[in-house]
């Protein structure tokens, strides 16, 4: 599922909410100067998707098909009556295309008891869309759940629990993506973890690209999301393989302390979004030419980190080529085992502590390692024989091929 002005072989960066006092040329530059790719929940206007395609960024454009949000479950298993497949239909007959406008915004956090439709509507999608990307984003695993049984409607993932969900999801829905929110920082780094587990496992199980959205925002007044938080949020992502990375939100959408303030000035957020995003970018040139193949917690964590996340942590892992992968003692990783097509292995790791300079040891026979450290190169130190270190910074995310 692709637009065809939409590159899903390079690492794409989004951000959510551009408001109408965000959308002139100079917001647009600045767009494209922090390094984002493609915006969400932004209306297909004219003149905004022109000077879209003049930077070079893409639009997953809502109001051209009907909205839908899951939102507290009330609507839950309504949404097939609500949302015929002949409102598509019309949407397609009064399309006005442009090359800005990669894809169509389908909805945000529906109910499992809205999937059979939703599975319908995306095959409807390639006959009337067959040049826009279908965008869909799924509820986190604090959304609710019902207490007693599927039929209360109340819940708004409208099955009993977050495997379910997903697991619904992937039945129902012909889509080789799976897209969700969660907000670390604003719920809990634990559950962040556990969700990406479930979802990476999915992907991997089903052949699907992982897509997420993070917060540059915040749910308190009184604080900013730091640098070290959106590398936390960014690498333990890639560490799980995740193909996208989209920003909420980029003006007023929800919350606060946004990348712009409400008159459309850049506030703190804009040069910690030109620094992860350049991040990103240069770890993708080579982070994308791989596929994660599994995702380990290794070392030692912080009190209650993985409290709830059904994967224990190891003390080391060997994985493809890289055997005894370890920490120094008192540090913990997310590290995620990937392959190439033309049968290399890397390993994508996130730290997990903040807690200051460490190094990640491993074993590897055959050639020296490289190694990207934040998107920099950085030394692999030889200990001998085929025994390596290479240095690990707080928050950071660290490649080695």
């Amino acid at each position: 599922m692709s637009s065809e002005h939409l590159d899903r072989n390079k690492l794409l960066i989004g951000t959510y909410c551009l408001q109408p006092y965000a959308r002139s040329e100079e917001h647009v530059r600045a767009l494209a100067d922090a390094g984002v790719n493609y915006l969400c929940a932004t209306p297909a206007e004219r003149g905004l998707l022109d000077l879209c395609e003049k930077y070079g960024l893409g639009v997953f454009a809502n109001g051209i098909l009907p909205a839908w949000w899951g939102g507290d479950g009330d609507n839950a298993g309504k949404f097939a009556a609500t949302v015929p497949v002949s409102l598509y239909e019309e949407a397609a007959r009064h399309l006005e295309d442009h090359p800005a406008l990669w894809g169509l915004d389908m909805g945000d956090e529906p109910s499992a008891l809205d999937f059979p439709h939703y599975g319908r509507l995306f095959e409807a999608m390639k006959r009337l869309f067959p040049r826009h990307f279908p965008y869909l984003n799924l509820y986190p695993n604090y959304a609710s759940v019902p207490e007693n049984t599927e039929s209360e409607c109340r819940s708004q993932l409208g099955v009993p629990t977050y495997q379910a969900y997903i697991d619904e999801y992937a039945r129902c829905i012909p889509s080789d993506y799976i897209c969700y929110d969660y907000y670390m920082y604003a719920i809990s780094i634990s559950g962040a973890y556990e969700n990406l587990r479930i979802v990476a496992n999915k992907c991997r199980e089903t052949g699907r690209d992982l897509w997420i959205v993070l917060q540059v925002n915040s749910n308190r007044p009184e604080e900013w999301i730091t640098l070290p938080q959106l590398r936390h949020q960014a690498y333990t992502a890639l560490a799980f393989g995740a193909k996208s990375i989209n920003w909420a939100c980029w003006t007023a959408g929800w919350w606060h302390n946004q990348v712009l303030d409400d008159e459309g000035r850049q506030t703190q957020q804009y040069a910690k979004m030109c620094v992860i995003n350049r991040e990103l970018h240069a770890m993708g040139e080579r982070y994308m030419r791989y596929q994660n193949r599994s995702s380990h917690f290794v070392g030692d964590f912080p009190e209650g980190r993985l409290d709830g996340v059904n994967q224990p942590a190891e003390a080391a892992v060997s994985v493809g080529p890289f055997r005894d992968v370890r920490l120094d003692d008192g540090f913990g990783a997310i590290i995620g085992h990937m392959t190439a097509p033309d049968g290399a292995d890397a390993l994508m790791i996130a730290d997990a502590c903040d807690r200051g300079e460490t190094y990640v040891t491993f074993r590897k026979a055959g050639d020296a390692p490289s190694a990207l450290l934040n998107g920099l190169p950085t030394p692999v130190l030889r200990l001998g024989g085929d025994e390596y270190r290479v240095r690990l910074e707080p928050c950071s995310g660290l490649l080695i091929e």
